[in-house]
């Protein structure tokens, strides 16, 4: 929905719900989205942040899936202005964790789910809007070796593929849309100077000759190009857990040249190791709930010193409960934005107000989405209605706004 006169949109990630196919999608938006439209915007189009995995973003292409889906979503006052292709697979319902990165941007078929994503949000966008898709960090750091340069160009090659179609689509079609990276702990760009890094060592040089050549046009074009078509997508949640200031972030992207052009909006938990072992089982004990199979809930841990100690997921943190150099432990898991505290934790939420701080002389046609993913596996004693959790996360939001 519309928040401001500059044309701001904040919605939420309709990757929260468990959905199988097509079919599963719509029914996800009959139970929940239209009666958050309902509540939060009775007399306006309420804008949708739509996820499609691979499978279902083949089957909204065949025959007349597309047009259907358009007529459903006029239908019920919804339109569609951000899609979600980072996660390709099945989100919901068993083992996520590293595979949420499959396939990574070395492979055809991630170039190919993009693509698809990009033809049908070009028919989703209302006329005039600007559409946005976000996306992974380029792959899993383990998977692959980053010192091999031939990695690095594989990845831009593919990157530089779907940027060539967008800026074809603007010019047969007038559709703006730009592909938004996410870097995420331990992806192979896990933080902002990562992603920045990319695009200047990669993309505005070989990246941007590569994009020439296919376009039939000069590099300083080219380069124009990438600006406007790749993007950053800002999860204020993946930030935090990074120990990286908001405020500082953006101002690297900023000196880079790099645009935000979507911010997620999402809390990790924060814990503040006490000393004694009695208090650090206590609080092993209180996290064990969080220690789900589903996901990964990556650790980055302070010490002492100020040095960061990263964990790829929570079960080998907790078997290093005890280490004494450690004060603090930010937890890739996320709570709802409206909870400053999840039970004996702390939570990143002060990220959230920083980060929109910060972006306030530019939120103009922003695209804010509430990304709070998994309600399904909260512990028990956070868990609300979805209807109510949902419209309480975006109502808070506004009220941050």
């Amino acid at each position: 929905m519309r928040v401001d006169e500059q044309g701001t949109q904040l919605t939420y990630c309709t990757n929260i719900h468990p959905a199988e196919g097509l079919a599963g999608v719509l029914r996800s938006l009959d139970e929940y989205t239209v009666p958050l439209k309902a509540r939060l915007s009775p007399d306006a189009p309420f804008g949708v942040g739509l996820r499609l995995s691979g499978r279902e973003s083949v089957e909204v292409l065949q025959g007349t899936a597309l047009a259907d889906l358009r007529t459903f979503l006029d239908d019920r006052g919804l339109y569609v202005f951000t899609m979600n292709g980072f996660p390709y697979g099945p989100f919901h319902g068993q083992a996520v964790k590293a595979q949420v990165h499959a396939p990574d941007w070395r492979h055809p078929e991630r170039v190919a789910y993009t693509l698809r994503l990009t033809e049908i949000l070009a028919a989703l966008l209302p006329d005039g809007s600007e559409g946005s898709i976000s996306t992974s960090p380029l792959s899993y750091a383990a998977w692959v070796d980053a010192a091999d340069p031939q990695v690095w160009q594989e990845l831009t090659q593919n990157v530089v593929e779907v940027v060539a179609a967008l800026v074809r689509l603007r010019q047969e079609r007038g559709i703006v849309i730009h592909l938004d990276m996410e870097p995420e702990p331990d992806g192979l760009l896990q933080c902002s100077a990562d992603l920045a890094a990319f695009y200047t060592e990669h993309l505005l040089t070989h990246g941007a000759e590569e994009l020439a050549a296919r376009l039939g046009t000069g590099l300083d074009m080219a380069r124009a190009h990438l600006r406007d078509h790749f993007q950053v997508c800002f999860d204020v949640c993946h930030v935090a857990v990074m120990y990286d200031e908001p405020a500082a972030a953006l101002a690297l992207y900023r000196d880079a040249g790099l645009r935000v052009g979507k911010v997620q909006i999402s809390s990790a938990l924060r814990l503040v190791l006490p000393d004694d072992a009695a208090g650090r089982d206590a609080l092993g004990t209180a996290l064990a709930p969080f220690a789900e199979g589903t996901y990964l809930h990556q650790v980055i841990a302070r010490t002492r010193r100020g040095t960061l100690l990263q964990y790829p997921d929570l079960p080998p943190a907790l078997a290093d409960l005890h280490n004494p150099d450690v004060q603090e432990w930010r937890v890739h898991f996320h709570v709802p934005v409206f909870l400053d505290r999840a039970g004996v934790f702390g939570s990143t939420q002060d990220a959230i107000p920083a980060t929109l701080d910060a972006l306030r002389s530019e939120l103009a046609a922003h695209h804010l989405e509430v990304e709070t993913y998994t309600w399904d596996v909260l512990p028990g004693e956070l868990r609300l209605p979805m209807v109510e959790s949902i419209a309480r996360e975006l109502e808070w939001v506004q009220d941050v706004l």
